[in-house]
């Protein structure tokens, strides 16, 4: 498609194996176009690198509004149209998910290696043969960070606390980071399982917002939370201590048939009747509930027809049984993994073992005249746990929800790979000097390639002095010169805006973050540069 061959215009001359030219450019263009356009994205974002990084405020066509430093959720929000600039968002995904920190350095990273590659590429070096480089590179780069790591151990809350506060430290609600990385740190432990701690699905700690208070009143609850008011039409009862739980999928209300029907009634003994067998069918179901020693009935969400009734409401008031209508049906699973029950789903099922016991269910007024109820004192919890984020407005409240998120899977990260590894811009330096180091030990282009990359990785202290307001070109010189006199662990500290032994100050991040962020950025790039046309198939 895109050779065009030029040849004697002999008829037989194009046959011939003599002289044919190959026409690059348009190979060359479209990997210039991509590069620029997957740069464009990185750009975007980088402003809002680190603890001093701007925030975007992302303004959807619905009128929705997001304040947010997170790069994951900038770039989900943006809409990227170039195939290759997509490839950036799905890195940041990428990220996300395997260590949920990092978002954003990893995006500037791939930026500042695709512009390295662009110069390689001008200057005639094939494409393949730089991909081959930047392969090499990952392999010797995670080596480097694997012999700067610092073993850490779960016993040592300590460390961990200092990370989850450093991964919270440049999003919008860092002034509370004494509060909430703790909670992310205790939140995760509680879920860990002692026989499998390399496992943490963060699926177990629910997070529940509510408006009202602020973020200082955010807390970590042994137990569960609902959304909702008990249903107290009827005057039910709103506290019972003691409890037992019954989590219900079936209705107590009047059975329906499953096609549209209409019954035509002729006189009032019919009607009569009618309501007599409802009252009683109704009746019946909320004995059973009662003889189990049932007091506390969560009832699923129903689409075909009312969960509850006011007369069911009556009868169920009349037996003491409070009751919380209207759970949702994803929340099931994660509520009898808590309370240590099964779901009832029809009322025939309905035994005393699979009820869960808890100490008290109480409805709590928090704020402004909202409520809550919450379940404290769960006998045989199982390994979960829910966390209250408060909040003066939504927008606060949903970014306080997504770094407790980064926090949280910086603390997941910490447990899978048991390593630390100083911030501030200190592992990207020191990759940066002995993969210089290492290049001049190489022959030929890679060599060059490799010298090339290197100083690519200085993006990320150089962004960092950048966003900070210092002055980036004296800032990285003075910082290369400390690490070349073995200062391995000096970072730029923002906050005094000087350089100093980064651990002291407690800036550190999991060793994964790292090691992820690099493996993800060369890989992508390796991608990019190795697409040479683009073709539109309608």
């Amino acid at each position: 498609m895109a050779a065009a061959v030029a040849a004697p215009a002999t008829t037989n001359a194009r046959s011939s194996k003599t002289e044919s030219y190959v026409d690059n450019k348009r190979r060359d263009d479209i990997r210039q176009a991509n590069i620029l356009a997957a740069r464009a994205v990185a750009d975007a974002v980088r402003t809002s690198l680190g603890p001093k990084g701007m925030d975007k405020m992302i303004s959807s066509a619905t009128g929705e509004v997001i304040i947010t430093n997170d790069g994951a959720t900038i770039l989900n929000k943006m809409e990227v149209l170039q195939p290759a600039a997509k490839m950036l968002v799905d890195l940041s995904r990428s990220q996300d998910a395997a260590a949920g920190d990092g978002t954003t350095t990893v995006v500037v990273l791939a930026g500042s290696l695709l512009r390295r590659s662009l110069t390689l590429l001008s200057a005639g070096i094939h494409p393949t043969v730089i991909s081959d480089s930047l392969y090499k590179l990952s392999v010797h780069a995670v080596d480097v960070l694997h012999s700067m790591a610092i073993p850490v151990e779960l016993s040592d809350r300590d460390s961990l606390v200092k990370s989850a506060a450093t991964s919270l430290n440049s999003k919008v609600v860092s002034q509370y980071s004494s509060l909430l990385a703790p909670l992310a740190v205790d939140a995760v432990l509680s879920v860990v399982d002692p026989e499998h701690p390399d496992l943490v699905d963060l699926r177990d700690i629910k997070i529940v917002k509510k408006l009202g208070g602020t973020v200082d009143d955010t807390e970590l609850i042994r137990g569960l939370v609902f959304d909702k008011k008990v249903s107290h039409a009827a005057g039910g009862p709103t506290r019972v201590e003691s409890a037992k739980i019954a989590v219900i999928q079936f209705q107590i209300s009047p059975p329906k048939t499953d096609i549209e029907q209409s019954i035509i009634v002729s006189d009032y003994t019919q009607m009569d009747r009618i309501l007599r067998e409802e009252r009683n069918y109704i009746l019946g179901m909320v004995k059973k509930i009662k003889a189990t020693g049932c007091n506390v009935l969560l009832i699923q969400k129903s689409i075909l027809r009312d969960a509850v009734t006011d007369l069911s409401l009556h009868y169920l008031a009349k037996a003491k049984i409070l009751v919380v209508k209207d759970v949702e049906r994803d929340e099931i699973e994660f509520i009898t993994k808590t309370l240590n029950c099964l779901p009832i789903a029809n009322i025939e099922h309905f035994r005393v073992e699979k009820l869960g016991h808890a100490d008290l269910v109480e409805e709590i007024l928090i704020g402004d005249g909202s409520k809550v109820v919450k379940i404290t004192g769960i006998k045989d919890m199982g390994r979960t746990t829910t966390v209250l984020v408060r909040g003066s407005n939504q927008l606060m409240i949903d970014e306080a929800e997504r770094s407790l998120h980064d926090a949280l899977c910086v603390v997941r990260c910490l447990v899978n790979k048991k390593y630390l590894i100083a911030g501030g811009g200190a592992p990207e330096i020191e990759m940066s000097r002995q993969l210089a180091a290492w290049a001049k030990e190489l022959i030929g282009m890679e060599s060059y390639c490799i010298k090339e990359f290197a100083e690519a990785l200085e993006v990320i202290p150089y962004t960092l002095a950048e966003n900070a307001g210092l002055n980036p070109i004296s800032i990285v010189t003075e910082l290369r010169n400390r690490h070349a006199q073995g200062e391995t662990n000096a970072g730029i500290n923002v906050r005094k805006g000087q350089i100093t032994n980064i651990l002291e100050e407690n800036v550190v991040q999991p060793l994964l973050v790292s090691t992820s962020a690099v493996t993800l950025a060369i890989e992508c790039v390796r991608m990019i540069l190795k697409i040479d046309d683009i073709v539109t198939v309608r």
